[in-house]
């Protein structure tokens, strides 16, 4: 089924897609997060009335600007690649996919680009309500924006609200609230969100904690401090939560990526949570668990996957070769299945040509009793359901780690701003600081989660990766890789220079004390 792949062509396209969209989540996070805190900064002002609130505010503004900018573009090319790279995935569900982005677009990115700029230059020219109302709309865009694109990707990973069309060969969409409303969506955008609010929080700790460390910018680091901690802890606690509920729908819906999140081959009753272990085997090239160094908390992994203790957690030679007191039916079997399903297909297409009603009926029905694993017929090996173990294990351990870390230093963090004792901790501040860039680890480490523990698919069990792609030469995408790779570079130093030049310079016109 695959034999005219060109797999150069996939391993590039994906190498392109992933190179594109990291570099574009350096900034969405401070998007996301930044805006808020700004709005909550404001807010204190319009209602005290203390100057010094305003000059902190418009600092704050003035770093989520240069931020901002630079992430568009990235945000642009990201969405263009879906055409001229994934252009079979896109006329497969061009008709779903295509909306959430459209409405982002339409709606979302409308309201948050109109305000921004009210946002900047409406000091003194509007209202302070009206400006602190523009504020709001803007960190309110700037989630609605991100809610739409989750949507979209929530979507791959749980295809709902959908029927496959044999006459347009298309997806189409069934129920829109079904796509919007997907419990994977619902999990998926609430997780993202907060993770890039406790990211924003880390940067605001981190630059107020520089501040401090240099003697300067007392006032402003001090209140900023304890803003950022207040809502960075929410943020965090919200994140795990929310980890907990994501957890639990991809054991329902994607089980092969909770097998490699855990590094588990061989399934069981109570399946214990891994809190810390090395892989002996750091490749696929294996068939049973093999983890050393191993930390393990009882029963958590049923619990979590399935609300029960005692449940069975099918491992990836389950899911492999299948396992019939759990009902699992094995990759070879669904593999069947899907080659059935696109020759009944193809079948339909000609019956439909020669205008044979009764053969097109009677394909119709093959077709559609096999079609639930039609993604697995343009497959030829079973393992090939297995993601990358091993990226997916250690990232996903990453994340819950450093998540939970974030949790305790927010924690002390608040507790010393309240009590007065933070700026005397250098030990602490120092901290603070290098803590940011491991907030951007545990953010991309979930998304490695997400989307490497989903292949191969494109489309969880009905569109694998090697199909999606554009009927284009490598060597193109080849060449834009590596001219994105340098513009992409050129746009982030760019970013860190001017955020560093603003950052040494202060804000202006505020107190130094």
């Amino acid at each position: 089924m695959i034999e005219n792949i060109d797999i150069s062509l996939v391993d590039w396209s994906r190498a392109q897609f992933a190179l594109t969209a990291m570099y574009h989540w350096l900034f969405v996070p401070l998007t996301l997060g930044l805006t808020f805190i700004i709005a909550i900064m404001e807010t204190i002002y319009v209602r005290t009335g203390d100057e010094e609130w305003k000059h902190i505010t418009k600092f704050w503004m003035k770093l989520f600007g240069i931020n901002f900018a630079i992430g568009v573009a990235t945000g642009i090319i990201l969405e263009f690649e879906f055409g001229t790279n994934w252009s079979n995935y896109s006329w497969y569900v061009g008709d779903i996919f295509g909306a959430p982005l459209a409405i982002e677009g339409i709606m979302a990115f409308f309201l948050e680009s109109t305000f921004i700029a009210v946002m900047f230059f409406g000091w003194n020219r509007v209202s302070k309500k009206f400006h602190l109302l523009s504020s709001w709309l803007v960190a309110f865009g700037a989630s609605l924006s991100a809610l739409w694109i989750l949507v979209a990707n929530s979507w791959m990973q749980y295809p709902a609200g959908m029927h496959f069309n044999p006459d347009t060969a298309r997806s189409e969409m069934l129920d829109f609230w079904q796509v919007l409303l997907s419990p994977v969506a619902a999990n998926k955008f609430l997780h993202t969100i907060f993770s890039s609010y406790m990211v924003a929080s880390m940067f605001v700790i981190a630059v107020s904690g520089w501040y401090l460390l240099k003697h300067r910018e007392k006032l402003l680091s001090m209140r900023s401090i304890v803003i950022a901690t207040t809502f960075g802890l929410i943020a965090s606690l919200f994140t795990a939560y929310t980890g907990d509920g994501s957890a639990y729908q991809v054991a329902q819906i994607q089980p092969a990526k909770l097998a490699a999140m855990e590094g588990l081959y061989n399934g069981k009753n109570g399946a214990g949570l891994i809190v810390f272990g090395i892989l002996n085997n750091n490749d696929n090239d294996r068939d049973e668990d093999d983890i050393t160094m191993k930390i393990e908390i009882p029963k958590m992994l049923s619990i979590l996957g399935y609300r029960n203790a005692d449940a069975f957690v099918p491992g990836i030679n389950d899911l492999v070769n299948g396992n019939k007191e759990h009902q699992i039916v094995s990759a070879t079997e669904k593999i069947n299945q899907g080659k059935i399903a696109i020759d009944a297909l193809a079948k339909y297409k000609e019956a439909k040509k020669l205008n044979n009603q009764q053969a097109q009926d009677s394909l119709q029905k093959v077709f559609e009793e096999n079609y639930k694993y039609i993604g697995y017929g343009y497959l030829n090996d079973p393992k090939s359901i297995i993601p990358n173990v091993p990226m997916t294990f250690y990232s996903f351990h990453i994340m819950v780690a450093l998540g939970f870390y974030f949790i305790f230093f927010f924690m002390l963090v608040l507790y010393l701003a309240i009590k007065q004792k933070f700026e005397n901790k250098k030990l602490i501040l120092r901290l603070g600081i290098l803590s940011f860039p491991l907030a951007f680890v545990a953010s991309m480490a979930g998304w490695i989660v997400a989307e490497v523990g989903r292949q191969p698919w494109a489309i969880q069990d009905l569109l694998p990766t090697i199909v999606a792609t554009s009927n284009i030469d490598a060597s193109a995408v080849m060449l834009t890789f590596a001219l994105f790779a340098v513009l992409f570079t050129v746009l982030l130093i760019a970013e860190i220079k001017i955020m560093i030049s603003q950052i040494k310079s202060g804000p202006k016109g505020g107190s130094h004390v």
